[in-house]
């Protein structure tokens, strides 16, 4: 299977008779701009080497040495500003990689200047700014994407496949988990408030969403959590009831190393994920008569998978979508109107979008 992926140049005539995108142009390669070059954008660039038809075209940061040893690093011009980046001709396609608080401002920048937007998880701190940013590339017509990695994983992709053709049997449970052991000095934004430290938002939205890829949407929630004294929450824990009767037992920490594997229980036997579900290696169904059977990717990782997330991206716009069906926009929609709900169960309270 070929992951090369064109770039997209929008408003100019396509010859070649595709169904989607009477006004594209097909060009050779996607140039990315980098908003905020932190750790997971660190990440995402170093990914982008493995994904054909993809390079860092610029990079913006508001500090402007950081901005130049990024784009050192992964190529590309260095802006110092985020104006600059989305204002940027040269750039085809915006990913947002800043802390969450400030991710409907500047992806409805990138939106408002024309850009295609892949914004990090949490695509907003709210339903509301979801809704936000999802009517305002609607009506101008920009494809928009959250960067929820996990779902465009060729592993999640396949058990989600396997599911649904009734390989494995009906899922009926899912447990799953995400956490580590938060250290201030590597992570001090996740003990900041002001940049939307929260263990649900940050870990928590992956057991959540791995819950609803694999069970559908969920339709009643009841939450508990470790609450500090500033008000976001440190440890947390979720039962789920899915529309069909399905069950989940999800958790979240930033106190604890907790095994970040995930099970589903089908009535034919069970999937195991032992170790980092939000991007698998491989898992195993263990049928009813206790024989495993191992489940690859039937396509390959690329990089550690945020490299599959681009590929998706690139393909969307290659096709003229404005919106991706892995990480479709009703999807981001729901599961923020989820974590609103298990916030409001907890006490936790943001302020902005």
């Amino acid at each position: 299977m070929s992951f090369a992926a064109p770039r997209v140049v929008r408003d100019t005539p396509r010859n070649d008779g595709a169904a989607y995108g009477t006004m594209a142009r097909v060009i050779e390669t996607v140039r990315w701009g980098i908003l905020a070059p932190g750790q997971i954008a660190r990440a995402f660039a170093a990914d982008l080497r493995h994904v054909p038809g993809a390079e860092v075209g610029a990079v913006a940061s508001r500090d402007p040495s950081r901005a130049a040893a990024f784009a050192s690093e992964f190529g590309g011009r260095a802006h110092a500003s985020y104006d600059a980046l989305v204002a940027d001709s040269e750039v085809d396609v915006v990913y947002v990689a800043s802390p969450h608080p400030l991710h409907l401002e500047q992806a409805r920048s990138a939106l408002e200047a024309g850009k295609p937007v892949l914004v990090e998880k949490p695509i907003t701190l709210t339903r509301a700014g979801a809704q936000e940013l999802v009517d305002l590339a609607r009506e101008r017509g920009v494809f928009l994407m959250e960067a929820m990695w996990m779902a465009c994983h060729p592993l999640i992709r396949e058990l989600q496949a396997g599911l649904r053709d009734g390989r494995w049997g009906t899922p009926r449970q899912v447990h799953a988990d995400l956490g580590f052991i938060a250290d201030r000095r590597e992570h001090e934004r996740l003990f900041d408030p002001a940049l939307g430290a929260s263990a649900l938002l940050d870990m928590g939205i992956y057991p959540v969403t791995f819950a609803h890829l694999m069970l559908g949407a969920g339709e009643r929630w009841t939450a508990v959590a470790d609450v500090t004294d500033s008000g976001y929450d440190l440890d947390i824990a979720i039962a789920g009831r899915h529309v069909g009767g399905g069950l989940s037992a999800l958790t979240a920490s930033t106190t604890s190393q907790s095994p970040r594997s995930a099970t589903i229980a089908t009535t034919e036997g069970l999937i195991d994920i032992p170790a980092n579900a939000h991007h698998p290696a491989y898992a195993v169904f263990t049928d009813r008569d206790g024989v495993p059977h191992r489940i690859d990717p039937p396509t390959p990782v690329l990089g550690r998978g945020l490299g599959n997330e681009a590929v998706e991206v690139q393909r969307c716009l290659a096709e003229g979508l404005l919106e991706s069906p892995l990480v479709p926009h009703e999807q981001s929609l729901h599961l923020m109107g989820v974590l609103d709900d298990l916030r409001a169960q907890v006490g936790v309270r943001v302020t902005g979008g």
